[in-house]
């Protein structure tokens, strides 16, 4: 069956359907290199802007594959939905589309918070919209780790037939957990060292958790070091809501006195987190600031070197450390680390985070301090065999971006049947 592949990306979709022997006769990506990218591994023209095109001049095709922007509606954006006006309306061109050409199916990919955003209103809005053109219409969140791979990147894939959807199930998942270093190559020539500075970074957090008693748990919060020492109010009202002649007989970070400072000097000695302008802290954030200033007067005799050596940091999120490996051995070289604005990440070597679009926050290997590697990063993805983008920035942000072509495979080999 032939099929288009529309926000075409890296050709997540493109890797998958072709193996199952389809043929991809239309492609539409915006960014130029990927675009130009996508016809050097294809070997096919791409369209450069699918709002543009007249819908008659795209070839006709059995499939309609899309990736179609996920900023709308992701946690990490401002989930302005359908009502972002860059890529809120896209999904209507897609429907368009499928209006026009009448193909037997689609797959569509997207952030799984799609399927809740606006109280479940915007998916049913879209699903409405899908059964007026003639499908039958179903969807399911899915991430790699599902299926073996060792990665664990939640999406939602919707799927559509013209010809009702009795005779598809849902690809069966499994519990099996696979372990990274399976798609790891040890020492690659290639990869990219860890900076010194962020090897420190992972020394002192090192010394923070060996400092702590060893018949005693490490915290499953979130530890937030600017907490130890702090008095500012928090429980009731936000230091905001309070006005900064209220804080100065308080601490701020890291026990800073806030006695006869401006309010600019106050600020400055505040978490950026605490100046928030609500009138109160959620009660999570309540919780996680209650839980870390008592952990802190429970061990300030182990943890106080440290500590100064934590408030010497010059980045924010290296004073933060998220322990997700609860109960394992006490030893970070042995894990896989992540940089993130919420903290240092540590996890299990299960399986990876999620790829995400920020090069920064490329994963790390712990035992070898190094980032993983692009071809690395396909193999997490199913993208194996096509060339990436050379830029290792541009490179992640594509990976992060890309639709995993194993599930995809899996779901089509279960809804794509030929008349």
């Amino acid at each position: 069956m032939k099929f288009i592949d529309l926000f075409a990306g890296i050709g997540g979709f493109h890797i998958a359907l072709e193996k199952l022997g389809h043929q991809c006769v239309f492609a539409s990506e915006k960014k130029v290199h990927l675009a130009e990218l996508y016809k050097e591994n294809f070997d096919i023209e791409v369209n450069r802007d699918i709002t543009k095109i007249e819908i008659q001049d795209i070839p006709g095709f059995d499939i309609l594959c899309a990736g179609f922007p996920c900023q709308p509606f992701s946690k990490a954006g401002q989930q302005f939905g359908l009502e972002d006006e860059v890529n809120g309306s896209l999904f209507d061109r897609i429907v368009d589309i499928l209006d026009f050409h009448s193909p037997q199916y689609f797959i569509l990919e997207n952030v799984r918070n799609l399927a809740s955003h606006d109280n479940f209103n915007t998916w049913n809005y879209m699903k409405s919209k899908l059964e007026k053109s003639g499908y039958s219409v179903d969807c399911r969140i899915f991430s790699p780790h599902n299926f073996g791979i060792p990665q664990h990147r939640e999406r939602l894939f919707i799927i559509g037939s013209r010809h009702g959807l009795d005779h598809f199930e849902w690809p069966a998942t499994s519990d099996r957990k696979t372990s990274v270093r399976k798609v790891l190559t040890r020492n690659p020539a290639k990869a990219t060292p860890l900076e010194p500075d962020k090897i420190k970074v992972i020394s002192l957090w090192q010394e923070f958790i060996s400092a702590i008693p060893k018949e005693d748990k490490l915290p499953g919060f979130p530890i937030w070091s600017m907490e130890f020492g702090a008095t500012y109010p928090y429980e009731a009202s936000t230091p905001n809501s309070l006005g900064i002649s209220a804080l100065r007989n308080s601490k701020g970070n890291f026990g800073k006195s806030l006695k006869n400072l401006t309010s600019d000097n106050i600020k400055a000695k505040m978490p950026s987190y605490s100046l928030t302008k609500q009138d109160e802290f959620p009660s999570w954030k309540k919780n996680y600031i209650r839980k870390n200033r008592a952990f802190y007067i429970k061990y300030k005799k182990q943890l106080k070197p440290i500590v100064k050596e934590l408030q010497a940091l010059n980045v924010s999120s290296w004073q933060k450390f998220e322990w997700n490996v609860q109960g394992g051995e006490r030893d970070l070289s042995k894990y896989i680390i992540q940089f993130r604005g919420s903290g240092v990440r540590v996890k299990k070597t299960d399986f990876f985070p999620s790829l995400v679009t920020v090069s920064t926050q490329i994963p790390i290997v712990g035992w070898e301090n190094r980032y993983i590697t692009p071809r690395e990063g396909a193999k997490l993805q199913n993208l194996n065999g096509i060339k990436l983008p050379s830029k290792i920035g541009s490179c992640f942000s594509a990976l992060g971006n890309a639709v995993n072509a194993k599930i995809v495979q899996l779901i089509a080999e279960k809804l794509l049947v030929n008349d």
